[in-house]
This record gives structure tokens, C-alpha cells and sequence, in this order.
């Protein structure tokens, strides 16, 4: 990752952009769903109660990461371009911020995130599908070191 990446907490004026990075890089990487399945709504619903972190360089939001802290639970996880420690920088950042494991849901076929995680050293605990979806999850979880 280069010196130039800023990790903090998303300013309100930020989550238009935010939202906006969502959907582009859900729609590219997610080739499973219909690309029309991925909409703003969907971040802006989860950023009402979660805390959004984003990763800035020059002053571009270049990733995203939205914590429900009250279940230690990483929601979302998105950079623009993958394989530059962008991601890592934000899971390792947002991990910091509480004193418990972190967890997270990944759709079954996401195996690029899950050998992401995997080499995090998130662990599967629970497989499953939500009531109404076609698509299966994972449930990961890092224990805290």
C-alpha cells in the first residue's frame, strides 16, 4: 500500500461517494448476481447503523469498510483495486477499534474474499442462507490475538 493512504472514519458528506464505490465494485466483482441487484439503497440502509470507515488517497475514497460495532460484524469490505494492501489496511484498522473477534458474512462464491480472509486469519464457523435468497454464506471470524 502506498504512503499516501489515509484510513479514518467517513465524513457524512463522503457516504454519496462511498455508496457509489459500493455498487461499482459490487457490480464487477459479484458476476454471480445481476449487476441491477447492487444499488445505493443498499449501503445507505446498512450506513444508518453502522460505523463507515473509508481509505483516501490524494483525497479519493479508494475503499470502504462498514463495522456494526455492537456485534463486532464487518458488514462490507470494498476497494477499488485489489492486491495494493488497501483491504488488509482497512480490516487491520477497523480491527483495532474493538476489543473483541471480528466477524463478517462471504457469499459462498466470493472465493477471491475468502482466500482473502483466509490469509487474515479469519476462520469459517457457520454456513448457511438467509430467509429469501438463492446465494449461500460463509460466516468467518478472526479471533483476537
Amino acid at each position: 500500500m502506498g504512503a499516501g493512504v489515509e484510513i479514518r472514519q467517513a465524513r457524512p458528506h463522503e457516504l454519496e461517494a462511498c455508496a457509489d464505490l459500493y455498487v461499482r465494485v459490487l457490480r464487477e466483482t459479484f458476476t454471480w448476481l445481476p449487476p441491477e441487484r447492487h444499488r445505493a439503497e443498499e449501503f445507505f440502509r446498512g450506513a444508518r447503523q453502522e460505523e463507515v470507515y473509508v481509505a483516501l488517497e490524494d483525497g479519493r475514497i479508494v475503499g470502504i469498510a462498514g463495522f456494526y460495532r455492537p456485534q463486532a460484524f464487518l458488514h462490507s469490505l470494498y476497494v477499488e483495486e485489489r492486491g495494493r494492501g488497501i483491504g488488509k489496511a482497512l480490516l487491520d484498522y477497523v480491527s483495532a477499534t474493538v476489543d473483541a473477534p471480528v466477524s463478517l458474512k462471504v457469499q459462498a462464491p466470493n472465493r477471491r474474499a475468502q482466500a482473502f480472509y483466509a490469509r487474515e486469519g479469519f476462520v469459517c464457523v457457520e454456513a448457511g442462507r438467509d430467509p429469501g435468497s438463492d446465494v449461500d454464506w460463509l460466516r468467518l471470524v478472526r479471533p483476537k490475538s
